[in-house]
């Protein structure tokens, strides 16, 4: 039987060719793992590293965009205005349009960014805004809003005067840092009383000295004391009508208060209380102070600075609107004692060296020119006059004040030979001629000058124009006055001579070119004060550090940039009474 062979089944196959199929396997396995190598490689150094710059390019961006929001600063308004896409605040590690990641996965207690807009009370990130400026702005300054910390944090604060103060900057603009705003007051204010002039004193009818915008009467040059020109009748309590219509030619008047420097108020207030001094209540002194209050702070210039860029003249000395009580016996209004007025700034011939918001201006004098020249003319004729007195003294006893020292100067005047008295009294006398006082001033060295029923007298400023002045002390005037070299009696009148343009009032009809007299001296002096406590206040500052209002005489001594006074040798002479009363109260009658 014969024997039949197995066939050859898959196994075997498999095993005839298990040879070249192991050598298959093997490259098929190197060539995977290459290209899983080459794709872990490609997706590593490629992908991921795109991704990080990427990422890190929009986290400078983020950065930069959330810094740049703060505030910016255009030339085509003068406030800084917040940029409008930083509406909402944003968390910290988190952008504007929220593609920023956070440096710190989880912040524990994330500070909101505050884009400084006006609305968001949200704390910023920084202590100071980054403020951005446009070409435009840079060529062209803008001063950026204040600053001020609230809380713990900072926002951004406008203040009404910020344009006014823009002007400082315009180059171009001659009034820039000089506009003068003027309120359009109710006539009762001022040209009412006008109108009913003959109740303005008890005594003088101010009627005429009224006249010729508030010079009075032209002079006659009769005796040849005065120029031809610029001469007149002045009444010494004339300066509320005579500062008012100089405010009318002044060349940098404005409708539009926001840019104004200052803000003057044109009320009358000397003619006002002049009225009423005598034999009427309180109430009717009050009266139109009180009016005036309550028209002002209801004006919205009034709310630009609370009434701190106001100013006003009153042509009368402070303590007749400085009344501490409402006591009827007590003297004058109490105009500068109102919580308004306070901070307005107050004009007065004779200011409180213990006060705080009023200042001194000059006493009108009779001259008042036109033009500069009738100035420079009167200067060279004081410097060629020859004089033969020493000294001299216009004026009238004291006997009922323990404290005057007019009667020994009168005294001493009459028993030396160098001296010359001009006695006055209440009746008709040549003290109330002006050509016999200015004749004797003007052939004396020196004028004796002793306070009055307050502490100023108009006829220092009168002596000023004749070129002399002394200050008197309890000594013999004649031998003290001996003392002085005839070189120094030059120098101490050029200086006196040089001073005339800045104590006199020029013509309210016309102005002076290239001098400035009182009215020029006293608007320029407002606006620098104003301008000074509006950059405190941008600054958060107060006008000076612990400020006390006795020691206001001191204040107006300090050098720039100090903000605190102490000890000064000149306390001696303003030591304030210890009653609280002074000599400056005392009714001033016109002399």
């Amino acid at each position: 039987m014969r024997r039949r062979v197995a066939a050859s089944g898959p196994t075997e196959q498999m095993d005839k060719g298990a040879g070249k199929n192991h050598q298959n396997r093997l490259c098929f396995l190197v060539t995977l793992s290459a290209f899983f190598w080459i794709l872990l490689l490609y997706f590593h150094f490629i992908v991921l590293g795109t991704n990080n710059v990427s990422e890190s390019n929009q986290l400078e961006t983020s950065i930069k965009n959330s810094e740049s929001s703060f505030v910016h600063l255009t030339n085509d308004d003068h406030l800084a205005e917040p940029r409008k896409e930083a509406t909402q605040p944003s968390t910290f590690g988190e952008s504007t349009d929220s593609q920023f990641k956070p440096v710190n996965p989880e912040p524990t207690n994330p500070e909101p960014v505050v884009h400084e807009s006006t609305q968001s009370q949200s704390k910023p990130i920084n202590p100071e805004p980054i403020v951005h400026q446009s070409p435009a702005s840079q060529s062209n300054p803008v001063i950026p809003e204040p600053i001020s910390q609230e809380s713990a944090g900072h926002e951004v604060k406008s203040f009404p005067f910020m344009k006014a103060l823009e002007t400082i900057e315009n180059k171009s603009d001659p009034c820039g840092g000089r506009y003068i705003y003027v309120h359009d007051l109710p006539s009762r204010f001022n040209e009412d009383m006008l109108k009913d002039c003959r109740s303005l004193s008890l005594w003088t009818n101010m009627c005429k000295y009224t006249a010729n915008a508030g010079l009075g009467p032209p002079l006659a040059n009769t005796e040849g004391v005065f120029s031809n020109t610029g001469w007149y009748t002045t009444n010494q309590f004339a300066v509320d009508v005579i500062f008012n219509n100089r405010m009318k030619q002044y060349e940098c008047l404005t409708n539009d208060s926001s840019i104004a420097a200052a803000i003057f108020v044109p009320f009358y207030a000397g003619f006002d209380i002049a009225r009423y001094l005598w034999g009427y209540n309180i109430s009717m002194r009050d009266a139109a102070s009180l009016d005036l209050v309550n028209w002002l702070t209801k004006r919205p210039e009034w709310g630009i600075m609370g009434g701190k860029d106001h100013f006003l003249v009153a042509g009368r000395i402070t303590w007749d609107f400085r009344r501490g009580s409402d006591v009827e016996s007590d003297w004058g209004s109490k105009l500068l004692f109102l919580p308004a007025t306070k901070n307005m700034s107050m004009l007065v011939v004779e200011s409180s060296p213990w006060g705080a918001n009023d200042f001194a201006i000059p006493y009108p004098t009779y001259f008042h020119p036109s033009k500069d020249a009738e100035v420079f003319d009167w200067q060279n004729r004081m410097r060629k006059l020859e004089r033969k007195w020493l000294f001299s003294f216009a004026g009238a006893p004291r006997p009922g004040d323990p404290l005057s020292i007019r009667g020994q100067l009168m005294e001493q005047c009459r028993n030396s030979e160098v001296g010359k008295l001009l006695e006055c009294d209440f009746g008709e006398s040549k003290c109330h001629s002006p050509s016999s006082i200015m004749q004797m001033f003007q052939t004396s060295i020196f004028c004796l000058q002793p306070q009055g029923d307050s502490y100023t007298r108009r006829s220092a400023f009168d002596s000023i124009l004749a070129e002399d002045d002394i200050r008197k002390r309890n000594v013999s005037i004649e031998e003290r006055l001996k003392q002085i070299s005839p070189e120094q009696i030059k120098e101490m009148r050029e200086t006196v001579i040089n001073l005339i343009p800045r104590v006199i009032y020029a013509d309210p009809r016309s102005k002076l070119v290239t001098l400035k007299d009182s009215f020029d001296v006293a608007v320029q002096s407002i606006i620098d004060r104003v301008t000074r406590l509006r950059r405190l206040t941008i600054e958060g500052l107060p006008e000076y550090d612990n400020f006390v209002e006795q020691n206001g005489w001191k204040y107006a001594l300090l050098d720039e940039g100090q903000r605190s006074v102490g000890p000064h040798e000149w306390d001696p002479f303003f030591s304030k009474p210890k009653n609280g009363d002074d000599r400056g109260r005392k009714k001033f009658m016109e002399e």
